[in-house]
């Protein structure tokens, strides 16, 4: 899924990251994916004023695209707004002076769509609790953006605030249930049934899709299930989904020129990141001194990865050096596309396309694709099969 545009949102809304009192994240487990979503996009529009304005407005458009909701159907943005504010938000929590204060409020106080504008108000206690910047979580709305699930999107927002302590701690089932928003329904009261079609779907998104990994625990009483806890650590696959706001990248020359070549945004930014900015700058200099290059993408993936343009004898001070090194070669070619095949599949595709070639191998050949990746010398003649499989007739313009 394309990234949310910043160079087309104003104020608060470019900040990418909205801070989630933890509150509001424990009372939300009956929202939709939609609502969810919708709710955090509220939040992070109004934040900077939660407290010091009542009401708060958004443009409808801008809003649809921040939730990745790409349709004209406001009477489906209609209905979920609504549920907002028939959605019951209830804390329970120590206040200023350590003293135990629960409440209750509805998310949205009201909600109207006039104009082309959303707007929209929180009562003043649940402000207030919204604003509290001691217990948050940051949900990044990139990262929101890609679940398909409202209960991954759920399990994501209560185990994130947990990362730096590695662990959410033990949880009962019925909290688990009603963090998830399914505490209403007798059938999910089965531990079977809660772990089939929410616990494992859940884990299994959120692994594939955010920038953390979660590991269910559970614990008994004799035979039965009674309590539920997630073990998280950071998701090695971050550099792969790179999912910060990339407001700095963006502003280099290098991001400018990578762009300017048909380098996604995504990965032009992981390049600049992994490579830094002199490596890259020298590989795109390279890349422009040779003529004819049908694919500079591909080219500059496989000029990158084996470093073509580093060495004084593969210099562009020497040109016969240049067009006579691995690009032009089959395995050099095999290698740029490859490259290039895998950086268009999403974050999630990619993880999937790793996962299915490496069932597939054992023993040196699983250990060398696991240091090496798609570039496994060990495994080329795999790889092109796999992705010719996958992409027919991907290899007919890298024949020798």
């Amino acid at each position: 899924m394309d990234e949310i545009p910043r160079d087309q949102l104003t104020g608060s809304l470019r900040r990418g990251a909205v801070k989630k009192n933890v509150a509001a994240i424990h009372v939300s487990g009956k929202l939709t994916l939609l609502q969810r979503k919708l709710s955090n996009v509220l939040l992070l529009n109004a934040y900077d004023t939660l407290t010091s304005q009542a009401v708060h407005q958004i443009d409808a458009r801008t809003l649809t695209m921040m939730i990745g909701y790409n349709s004209n159907d406001m009477d489906t943005l209609k209905q979920s707004l609504r549920g907002l504010a028939e959605t019951v938000a209830e804390w329970d929590m120590l206040d200023a002076d350590g003293r135990q204060e629960w409440g209750v409020s509805s998310l949205l106080s009201y909600a109207k769509l006039k104009g082309g504008v959303c707007e929209y108000a929180y009562s003043p206690a649940l402000a207030e609790k919204l604003n509290d910047p001691k217990v948050f979580a940051l949900i990044n709305l990139n990262i929101q953006r890609r679940f398909t699930s409202g209960h991954a999107l759920a399990l994501y927002e209560n185990c994130y605030r947990f990362v730096r302590t590695g662990s959410t701690g033990w949880w009962s089932l019925d909290l688990f249930r009603r963090l998830m928003g399914v505490a209403d329904s007798p059938y999910y009261e089965v531990f079977k049934h809660l772990n089939a079609k929410v616990i494992k779907p859940a884990v299994a998104e959120v692994n594939k899709t955010s920038n953390i990994v979660v590991t269910p625990e559970t614990r008994k009483m004799g035979r039965t299930v009674t309590d539920i806890r997630f073990k998280i650590a950071e998701n090695p696959q971050l550099s792969i989904l790179d999912l910060d706001d990339g407001e700095g990248l963006r502003s280099s020359a290098v991001y400018a020129r990578l762009i300017a070549l048909g380098v996604s945004d995504r990965l032009a930014r992981q390049w600049v990141k992994e490579h830094g900015e002199d490596y890259v700058r020298g590989q795109l200099d390279y890349v422009a001194g040779q003529g004819g290059v049908k694919n500079a993408v591909g080219y500059l993936t496989a000029a990158l990865k084996e470093g073509f343009g580093k060495d004084e004898e593969v210099s562009p001070r020497n040109p016969a050096a240049l067009r006579s090194t691995a690009p032009v070669s089959e395995r050099g070619k095999q290698l740029a596309k490859v490259r290039d095949l895998a950086a268009s599949r999403s974050p999630t595709q990619r993880d999937a396309d790793k996962r299915l070639f490496m069932s597939k191998l054992e023993g040196a050949a699983r250990d060398d694709f696991e240091r090496h990746g798609w570039m496994s010398a060990l495994n080329a003649k795999a790889i092109q099969a796999f992705w010719d499989d996958l992409v027919p007739g991907a290899f007919e313009d890298t024949a020798g």
